[in-house]
């Protein structure tokens, strides 16, 4: 049977039993537990006493104990290694990771320099296309050069030869329109 505790207005506290009924015995009468007649001995008053006991540990001395130190030092060192090897896997992947990304923007890059220079080819095609230089050095009035205005260079036996400038007698003639 479980015993709640009521506090009087006086401030001593009294046990009742809570729970259920009391047990009754053949002749009808109430069978009496050995807490529930302890309590009613007393009143239900059950007075609370505590001692104040000093204890003084200041003469006690903490024993080392070699064992549990070298077994905590293994213990901290083993931490600190699997800490390390983390922290370099850790590194690693990062690392990886931010490698990964470099080069995929070095792809697109190299892609996008891949077709400037294709354009830049066809570019270069186009303009040294000989009907259209033909067709602008028209609209500027040029013509095509007569017999004599062309000079070839004569070729020397030694290309290491020092080679000298000389006037010749060809002359430049511009008309403006």
């Amino acid at each position: 049977m479980a015993t709640q505790a009521i506090t009087r207005r006086d401030g001593y506290r009294m046990w009742q039993p809570v729970g259920p009924a009391p047990k009754t015995g053949a002749h009808g009468r109430r069978v009496r537990t050995n807490s529930a007649s302890a309590m009613r001995k007393w009143g239900g008053v059950t007075p609370e006493i505590y001692f104040n006991k000093a204890i003084d540990n200041s003469r006690l001395v903490k024993v080392a104990d070699p064992k549990r130190a070298r077994e905590i030092a293994m213990f901290s060192a083993s931490l600190a290694v699997l800490f390390f090897f983390t922290m370099i896997y850790a590194w690693q992947h990062l690392s990886s990771i931010e490698y990964g990304y470099k080069i995929e923007a070095q792809k697109i890059e190299r892609d996008a320099l891949f077709e400037q220079n294709r354009a830049l080819r066809l570019e270069e095609a186009s303009l040294r296309d000989p009907e259209r230089i033909e067709q602008l050095a028209a609209r500027m009035g040029l013509v095509a050069p007569q017999a004599g205005q062309i000079m070839h260079l004569e070729a020397t036996a030694d290309p290491t030869a020092p080679v000298m400038a000389r006037a010749s007698g060809i002359q430049v003639v511009e008309t403006f329109q």
